[in-house]
């Protein structure tokens, strides 16, 4: 009989430990994850659970974690990365791999695959595991990996977390369940199953545009969960994040708090949050990292300068065409093949992204960007923003 003393239980743990053996030992409190139990009742292995008093004194020690064993920092700019397809409408492998590398190479602090920007609802189960683990093995553990995981129901969730562990992933970015509105007894209990049995901590996920609120009491009530390490916010309430700040770190000062609206950056970092997850930062990543650190240094004028140059740009990829073909437009003119939309697009949406990107390219080169094509651009005579000298 083989024993195992993690609190957590997975399926690669279990392949890993049982070789060719049929009966596993665990302790009385531990966790099967639901791949784990798969593969118990496939392999048709017997397992027992130790007696409370074999298993020795309960310490308050948290779910074993990850190799190291040591939670990432997570501070600064994560990129919630667009998703580059190629002329078959599958995932450009080469392109993803050369804009990855670009986008750590600017500074970028983090990385998000499978956020609202990488259009992870487009994407089929199959397609999302297979971007995250592109987006690791390019990375190589550079930088922290924020991985969407927000799957139709809670085990598939779990099932999606545990694959995650087992490629580098750092923590998991969750938003309520959508579609069904649910009460908030059963969004809290959802949270709070999550926590119980992922193996990767948790970054709750704020977006009542596309899901129910995550009120602040929801959120207070699930501190105790050590695996809820953060959250980000993306309502666009200026106030309500300063609550969160406030509220929650009054009992978790470690609490992460990631503003997930551009447009506030530059004051939300000034009122003490950890840093973004910025879509611009995938088209400007040396200008995004520079609001953030500027502002963290105190060099306060040269960063509000730089958040007020940049709102025109935000406007132009945000509005107008469907969410996120604005921001892949903003790659494409900073020199990347983004491939077709894989949202259906009108001959009059298609005409606009060409005025789009022409406009994009006018307020890059603005900026002191060098960017594809020639452009006949107003002279604005504002000083160039790019300073990487």
């Amino acid at each position: 009989m083989i024993r195992i003393d993690d609190a957590v239980v997975t399926e690669q743990l279990l392949k890993d430990r049982l070789g060719a053996g049929r009966e596993v030992e665990i302790c009385p409190r531990a966790k099967l994850t639901p791949l784990a139990l798969d593969y118990l009742a496939a392999n048709q292995v017997q397992v027992s659970r130790r007696e409370a008093a074999a298993a020795g004194p309960r310490t308050s020690a948290p779910a074993a974690r990850r190799k190291s064993g040591e939670r990432k920092e997570f501070k600064g700019i994560f990129c919630p990365n667009i998703v580059i397809f190629d002329s078959n409408d599958r995932i450009n492998y080469a392109e993803m791999e050369r804009y990855v590398n670009w986008l750590i190479e600017a500074g970028i602090h983090g990385l998000y695959p499978n956020g609202s920007t990488g259009e992870f609802v487009r994407l089929s189960s199959d397609e999302r595991k297979e971007l995250v683990r592109l987006v690791t093995n390019v990375n190589r553990g550079r930088v922290p990996v924020l991985a969407g995981a927000s799957e139709a129901n809670l085990r598939d969730v779990l099932r999606m977390s545990e694959y995650y562990a087992g490629i580098d992933v750092d923590a998991i970015s969750l938003v309520p369940p959508y579609y069904y509105e649910i009460s908030d007894t059963s969004l809290f209990e959802y949270f709070a199953e999550i926590a119980r049995q992922t193996p990767l901590d948790v970054l709750l996920y704020n977006i009542p545009q596309f899901t129910q609120e995550l009120t602040l009491d929801i959120m207070e009530q699930l501190l105790p969960f050590e695996r809820i390490m953060g959250t980000k916010d993306s309502s666009r309430d200026m106030p309500r994040l300063i609550n969160t700040m406030h509220r929650l770190r009054a009992q978790r000062p470690d609490y992460v708090v990631l503003v997930g609206c551009e447009e506030i950056l530059c004051p939300s970092i000034m009122m003490g949050a950890s840093g973004g997850t910025i879509a611009t930062s995938g088209i400007v990543p040396e200008v995004i990292v520079d609001i953030y650190e500027k502002t963290l240094a105190g060099d306060i004028e040269d960063a509000r300068n730089m958040q007020y140059r940049i709102l025109d740009l935000i406007n132009l990829m945000l509005l107008g065409v469907n969410f996120p073909e604005g921001f892949k437009t903003g790659v494409a003119v900073r020199g990347f093949d983004v491939g077709p939309p894989r949202q259906t697009m009108s001959d009059e949406e298609r005409e606009y992204l060409l005025k789009l990107e022409s406009q994009i390219s006018c307020i890059l080169k603005d900026m002191g960007y060098d960017v594809k094509g020639a452009r006949a651009c107003p002279v604005t005579h504002l000083p160039s923003i790019v300073d990487r000298t």
